[in-house]
């Protein structure tokens, strides 16, 4: 397989991955405050929780290009800085350090112990850390384990021992955790099975009397090795440990979880047990076995408590009692072992207890929640269940215990964290008639599953609109003395006066300003220390503190056509074509310089920058004429007026400003000039500060209206408000300091200005019609916007109206009750188990049932109603596995809504009674569905799709293709296509791809001469393929469940000779190729984006932007893959890729090349996600590898910049 490639694609991140497989908690900052790493797929990222507004932010994201397997925080003993251990798949153990002042992740230590890859005799799917900070131990799932002695050296500096080896063959790893025992040799806790016996023994009685083992492992800190230190038996279901707390704090030892019980051991205590509660409830099985899936143990003064999560969500406390001394003291025995119900919460992969009184939980799927605890739940009416009640010997039975769960009352919801994860099905297309497209996706599990609406954008807080008495033409803000903090009028303009406005408790006209109402205003500015100016068609004044007013008329037959204004100078342009210069003197007043400067033409705007710190003017004055050109004056008193450069624009220019913002570049601030054309485009270029040349030009298009610019600052940072047909906002992100440039969620806007008063700090005000606004931007961190309306059960796919803005979702439940079998329970008189109170399934999930399937349709408007319209619950156990709408040439072109369902569905191994084919009516334009007909057939249709107006059908390994008939459908052709099952169906004129479960894609072309279906090229490789696109006619883009992107092209003339007339019989007849067709596919790129991709297409995604392709992935990922136009961009960007692969290693020690190759090598994808860290490099490696690649720095980051905005957010 070659890797030179006759096509490149760019592969680029939208949205990284939102499920999280981790989170731990600690003070990595090194100060009081607790943050939260978690991992996500490859990326590590830190959340700042703010306990004060009960908030939770994320402040850094870094992707370490390999797989995060484990995550462990630990402290030096006296040292008050958590460091984090990552165990990920490059047979590497690495200690990374959070660095806040640069807001970046350091590496300490890369150890190499392994094989890279995620295998099961090399270490890192197990990481325990003592909890005095002394040593870790990480673990293989079998076989092996190691321990590294953690110290500090005598510059403080963190120090790693080699391993330590503690192997033990033929045994299988199910939990490990560290023993609490103050500061004795540290113990590590392993719950283990020995498989030797059972894997010579073929008759499986061995299996059967398999014994699992709760062992401790020593580490002498004397010896420095590693001992087997005690071993007892314990329940065979057992599967999570949980370390007791020791030493001053507790017995030490560990909880030991099960199916249905939990125990405390310890070597040398007695063994203590209680069962898990099981739910009460006439919908509930109660002979169901609940196992504990996560938890967290939380030591308070004193005292510590656990809470345990099972898997329905449910949380219950757990503690333990003491024996007590005469003095009645806590001894360190224990004395029994006591649960209770606490609260519900979803279904955590990692649960978090914050010592301010929060509550982090990492949901398994959907949205992440952040609680606060309302109490402890120490004095409420719950049933307390203690371990006297219950045998210690696992082999002896025990009756049940049950509770009735409730809603939460210990904590209380006050934040979540958006996340898509699992996305099911994805899909782009523009229902709103804006500029750019929209994504819609289905994701989420069960009851908490969302159809969500995702786009481009800020999300914009109002704060007030009020109407004015007819249409202003623009709008100002002025404090009244330079010292004041917030602003004291607003000012608005009109086409025959000024009104001006006070900012109070209230907002009242005043008129007693000093301000000429009679005429429009072009400019208003706070000027000196206390003055105010008005700049008006006929004139400036100038309003001292003191209400006196000095007035500057125009000269006569001319009028002022522009102004620009900043604390210390004004200038104004002329009708004539002249400029006006004006800078404050000693005594306040403003002096006029002497020499009018003339311009070739028109002027349409000015910009003078703010006054730089320390300086007493801005040193440029920009003019933009109407001959579509820019042009830089100096302000130097030596050369006043005096052109220093130009630049030439497309069309005249409509705005300008001149502003200072951060730069990834210099690593400092740089002086920028924002340019706003009359045709809607907007360029920003880099202004030199002391020559006054224009370098660096950027541009973007923002909408079919002239561009204004407004200087506004958000979240502390000078920001440009651009407004066109929708208002943007151009900003520094936080973390990379690269210029961002995103529309806000929020009306078109006429004008804008930056707005600042007591109830409203960082604010904007700004006129739309009549009305004016005041509003504020929460958060710069987020750039997608996402609205999701509640679907009933895990949706699988969906799909649109063809012309009207509604999208029709099939979703279905595994293992839960259906509605019918629900309400029979209920109304049934002879209930056992418990009341009928029915709990809301998104905070509780629905009852579960071993076999039955719940299933329904429901039509869905995200645009109008954005609710669900109509619900079509599917009876007798099926379950829908697909959806198309199909319209039929039979019915005269009428399209249909097409259902494939299964019957009596067993997952794995796969088995069912059969499947059914539904077929819909749209009643009122789509908003409703009328059942017709159902016809059945021997298997589940995986996969159903419109074909030359009839209804192809996959049916196991048979493709059918299928007419409407009047009681049901009818047969018109069939063919065995594929050699196992196939799991989707795209087309193009009367070309069929088929994928395969496992054995990738089949081409098929329907002859409809001889009404047969014939397949003429297959793959090589096996590809469990699961979403399928056509980018053309000859090429498919694809996933598998491996987590791999590829393109396939078939070869030209097998294509060809497909598509020939009459060519059917001879391609029945050509000669198979290893039992598969006659032509292969050829591989054209392949990629390892480590997400299972589960939809993709190829689509734009933004105004004017190139066809790219969509992809979206099961944890929440979004991303691009955009082919390269020409050679020269290709060869540039993987000259970068190889320098960054060297001089920027990931973090975790893994090889980039070799990641991204997991499965098959890369082919033909250029990694865009490692590019983009080429401006988070420092200044030296950055100029490094400009010198290598001849280019400068800016240049470089221009073309990475570009390779994003020009197709993607």
């Amino acid at each position: 397989m070659a890797t030179t490639s006759s096509m490149f694609l760019y592969s680029l991140t939208v949205s990284p991955p939102s499920a999280i497989t981790q989170a731990i908690l600690g003070q990595f900052a090194g100060t009081k405050e607790q943050q939260i790493i978690t991992a996500s797929g490859s990326r590590l990222a830190l959340h700042r929780p703010d306990p004060v507004q009960g908030k939770i932010s994320a402040v850094f994201s870094h992707d370490v290009f390999g797989i995060i397997r484990t995550l462990a925080a630990f402290r030096l003993a006296g040292s008050n800085k958590d460091y984090i251990i990552v165990g990920s798949d490059s047979g590497r153990i690495t200690i990374v350090e959070y660095v806040p002042a640069q807001n970046r992740f350091n590496r300490l230590h890369l150890e190499t112990f392994g094989k890279s890859g995620i295998r099961r005799v090399i270490p890192g799917q197990y990481l325990a850390v003592d909890p005095k900070g002394r040593a870790c131990m990480i673990a293989s799932v079998e076989k092996n384990k190691l321990v590294y002695v953690l110290n500090r050296n005598a510059q403080a500096e963190l120090t790693i021992s080699s391993p330590l080896e503690a192997h033990r063959p033929q045994t299988l790893v199910f939990a490990m955790v560290a023993l609490d025992v103050g500061y004795e040799n540290p113990v590590f806790a392993a719950l283990e099975i020995d498989y030797s016996e059972s894997d010579q023994d073929p008759t499986g009685q061995a299996f059967e009397q398999i014994e699992k083992c709760l062992v401790y492992y020593e580490l002498d800190l004397g010896l420095n090795h590693v001992v087997r230190k005690w071993t007892d038996i314990v329940d065979r279901t057992c599967n999570l440990l949980f370390q007791v707390p020791g030493g001053a704090d507790g017995p030490s030892g560990v909880l030991v979880c099960g199916e249905d019980n939990i125990t405390y051991r310890h070597s040398n205590q007695e063994a203590f047990r209680v069962a898990v509660p099981r739910r009460r409830g006439v919908t509930e099985d109660p002979q169901r076995k609940r196992l504990i899936t996560a938890g967290v143990m939380h030591k308070m003064r004193g005292a510590f408590f656990f809470l345990l999560q099972s898997e329905d969500g449910d949380l219950f406390k757990v503690t333990l009692d003491m024996v007590e001394d005469d003095n009645s003291q806590p001894t360190g025995e224990v004395k029994r072992l006591k649960i209770k119900y606490f609260d519900t919460v979803p279904i955590a992969t990692s649960l978090c207890i914050l010592k301010s009184g929060f509550l982090f939980v990492a949901c398994e799927t959907g949205n992440h929640h952040f609680y606060q605890f309302e109490k402890l739940g120490d004095d409420d009416e719950e049933t307390e269940f203690t371990s006297e009640s219950f045998p210690a010997d696992p082999t002896e039975p025990y009756a049940p215990i049950y509770f009735h769960p409730r809603g939460a009352e210990n904590v209380n919801l006050v934040e979540m964290i958006n996340s898509m994860n699992p996305i099911m099905d994805c899909k782009v297309t523009n229902l709103t008639d804006d500029d750019a497209p929209q994504i819609y996706t289905v994701c989420g599990t069960g009851a908490r599953s969302t159809f969500r609406t995702i786009k481009h954008g800020l999300e914009v807080s109002e704060i007030v609109e009020s109407e004015l008495p007819s249409v202003p033409s623009a709008v100002w803000t002025t404090k009244l003395t330079r010292s004041d903090e917030y602003d004291a009028y607003i000012i608005l303009s009109f086409s025959n006066g000024t009104l001006v406005l006070s900012i109070g408790e209230t907002v009242e006209e005043v008129t007693d300003t000093g301000f000429l109402s009679s005429a429009p205003t072009l400019a208003v500015q706070q000027l000196g220390e206390d003055g105010l100016i008005q700049v008006h068609p006929k004139g400036i004044r100038h309003v001292r503190a003191d209400r006196r007013v000095n007035e500057w008329p125009a000269p006569q037959h001319r009028s002022i056509v522009a102004a620009t204004t900043n604390e210390r100078q004004v200038a104004v342009a002329l009708s004539s074509g002249e400029i006006v210069y004006f800078e404050i003197d000693a005594d306040g007043s403003l002096a006029e310089y002497e020499e009018k400067r003339e311009m070739s033409g028109t002027v349409t705007c000015l910009s003078l920058g703010q006054v730089p710190e320390g300086r007493v003017r801005s040193q440029f004055l920009a003019v933009g004429c109407d001959d579509s050109t820019v042009r830089i004056l100096s302000l130097d008193p030596d050369s006043t007026l005096e052109s220093k450069s130009v630049q030439a624009l497309t069309s005249a220019p409509s705005a300008l400003s001149i502003m200072a913002m951060a730069d990834s570049t210099s690593g400092g601030s740089t002086l920028y000039l924002h340019i706003g054309l009359y045709s809607g485009v907007y360029l920003r270029t880099v202004l030199d500060d002391i020559t006054g040349e224009l370098s660096d030009t950027r541009t973007r298009f923002l909408g079919p209206k002239p561009a204004k610019l407004f200087r506004v600052s958000v979240k502390g940072q000078t920001a440009v408000l651009a407004l066109s047909s929708r208002p943007w906002l151009g900003y520094t992100d936080n973390q990379t300091k690269a210029f961002m440039l995103t529309p806000l969620n929020y009306v078109g806007l006429e004008w804008g200005w930056n707005f600042s008063s007591e109830q409203c700090t960082e604010g904007m005000v700004g006129i739309q019609g009549k009305n004016l606004r005041i509003f504020a931007i929460e958060k710069l961190s987020e750039n997608l916007l996402q609205e999701s309306i509640p679907l009933a059960y895990t949706p699988r796919r969906f799909v649109r109206h063809p012309d009207q803005p509604y999208f029709y979702v099939i979703q279905s439940e595994n293992g839960v009750l259906s509605p019918a079998t629900r309400n029979r329970l209920l109304n049934d008189k002879e209930a056992v188990n418990g009341d009928a109170t029915v709990l809301p399934p998104d905070e509780f999930g629905y009852p579960r049932g071993r076999g039955h399937w719940a299933s329904c349709i429901q039509v869905i408007d995200p645009i109008n109603a954005k609710e669900v319209l109509q619900r079509i619950e599917l009876e007798d156990n099926e379950a829908a596995v697909s959806i198309a709408t199909v319209s039929f040439s039979s019915q005269d072109e009428e399209i249909f809504l097409v259902v494939g369902t299964g019957k009596d569905m067993v997952v794995s191994p796969r088995s069912s009674s059969g499947g059914l084919i539904h077929v819909y009516r749209f009643q009122d334009d789509g908003k409703e569905l009328e059942f017709i007909h159902k016809t059945k057939v021997e298997e589940p249709p995986l996969a159903v799709l419109g074909f030359q107006g009839r209804l192809l059908a996959a049916i196991g390994k048979d493709l059918r293709l299928y007419d409407l008939g009047m009681k049901q459908l009818l047969r018109k052709a069939q063919a065995q296509v594929v050699p196992n099952m196939i799991v989707g169906l795209q087309t193009q004129g009367s070309r069929i791809i088929a994928s395969d479960v496992q054995e990738s894609v089949t081409y098929i072309v329907y002859k409809f001469q001889e009404n047969r279906l014939i397949p003429f090229v297959d793959d090589m490789l096996s590809r469990w393929t699961t979403c399928l696109t056509m980018v053309d006619y000859e090429t498919v883009a694809g996933g598998d469940k491996f987590g791999n992107l590829w393109l396939l092209r078939c070869p030209e003339k097998a294509s060809e000779e497909a598509d020939e007339e009459g060519s059917g019989a001879h391609l029945v007849h050509e000669r198979q190729y290893l039992q598969g067709a006659p032509n292969r596919l050829n591989l054209m790129c392949h990629f390892f984006p480590q997400d299972v991709p589960t939809s993709i297409h190829k689509t734009q995604l933004v105004a004017g932007g190139r066809d790219l392709l969509f992809w979206s992935g099961l944890q929440g990922t979004l991303g691009i893959l955009v082919p390269f136009v020409s050679r020269d961009d290709v060869d540039f960007f993987q000259t970068l890729e190889q320098h960054l692969r060297g001089e920027d290693a990931p973090l975790a020690g893994r090889d980039h090349l070799v990641y991204r190759s997991y499965y098959v090598p890369a082919k033909g994808v250029i990694d865009g996600d490692l590019c983009e860290r080429y401006p988070l490099l420092s200044t030296d490696k950055k100029q490094m590898i400009a010198g290598e690649l001849d280019r400068s720095v800016r240049e470089i980051e221009r073309k990475i910049s570009d390779m994003r905005t020009r197709v993607a957010y």
